[in-house]
């Protein structure tokens, strides 16, 4: 029985339910799954009964599909080498910038209410395994929950762009193109990494930096990553065939868009509130306001 361990946020191993069963390699589904939701996914969707009725006819649904009419085969072995060098160079790209770069854990302390979540009770677990301040030891939760929060989603599309790009640059854009359409995992891939793009928001990470990043340098990695970010856009649209992001998921882009007044001035909101926090951290009004912020945005960021 194949197990699936989910997270919540596409940047640990989330997404929509129905698409990551679908995209399973053929014969892995075979009539059973065995799935662990994560944390606060629980609650979202097995809270309520009606919810959690529908969440088990999509998993029965997909589990049905995909053990019926199984997803196609990788047609050439030419793809399965494409992948393995948008592989590698997406993540030689990442750790040049999150291991490698001097600047960057200064910079995600700055940016980010990272440090503060630590003193939330919003979590089941410390926010680090080891007392070191490395990225190696953060926790997944708050390493994504972090960039999320900025509407920056770094965790989730670092690394796309370069490597889509670097492919691209060699004369292989007709067979990404072509892989989006006949391979179901690139396809889905494709698809979760331009949900992903369609709910950050470029602005609102770049008043992020503005208010809260102190040092030029990393004010500048920062204006750095919102150029990779735009990259990645521009490649994943090239390859999806689509004029805009989430153009074959526009109940996705009416509901983001319907939140957005609501969504932007709590971000707004957050940014003045980690100012005035970092220099009067023992504000438990301040405290009380930031976690009543986290939790709007983090709700505002769902599907």
């Amino acid at each position: 029985t194949l197990f699936h361990g989910r997270g919540g946020s596409i940047g640990r191993g989330g997404g929509p339910t129905y698409l990551a069963i679908q995209s399973q390699p053929p014969g892995s589904v075979m009539g059973t799954l065995r799935s662990t939701e994560q944390g606060e996914m629980v609650q979202a969707k097995f809270g309520l009964p009606h919810t959690a009725v529908r969440q088990l006819e999509i998993y029965t649904t997909a589990v049905l599909l995909a053990t019926l009419k199984p997803p196609e085969l990788p047609r050439e072995e030419k793809w399965r080498n494409l992948m393995d060098e948008i592989s590698e160079i997406s993540c030689k790209s990442y750790r040049s910038t999150v291991y490698e770069n001097p600047e960057f854990l200064a910079y995600f302390h700055e940016a980010t209410p990272q440090a503060e979540l630590g003193f939330l009770n919003i979590g089941s677990r410390p926010t680090r395994r080891k007392s070191s301040t490395g990225i190696g030891h953060l926790r997944a939760i708050p390493w994504v929950f972090a960039w999320t929060q900025t509407r920056f989603v770094l965790p989730a599309w670092l690394g796309v762009g370069a490597g889509l790009k670097g492919v691209c640059e060699k004369g292989h854009t007709q067979e990404l193109k072509a892989m989006y359409k006949e391979w179901p995992f690139f396809q889905s891939t494709i698809d979760l990494i331009e949900m992903i793009l369609g709910k950050a928001d470029i602005h609102i990470a770049k008043h992020y930096d503005e208010v809260l990043v102190s040092d030029e340098k990393r004010r500048e990695l920062g204006a750095e990553l919102r150029r990779e970010l735009l990259t990645t856009e521009k490649c994943v649209l090239v390859v999806s065939g689509h004029e805009k992001l989430s153009e074959n998921n526009r109940s996705l882009r009416r509901l983001i868009e319907s939140r957005l007044p609501y969504l932007n001035p709590m971000n707004l909101l957050q940014v003045e509130i980690l100012k005035r926090l970092r220099s009067d951290d023992d504000n438990h009004k301040l405290r009380d306001a930031l976690l009543i912020t986290i939790n709007g945005i983090a709700a505002g960021m769902r599907n």
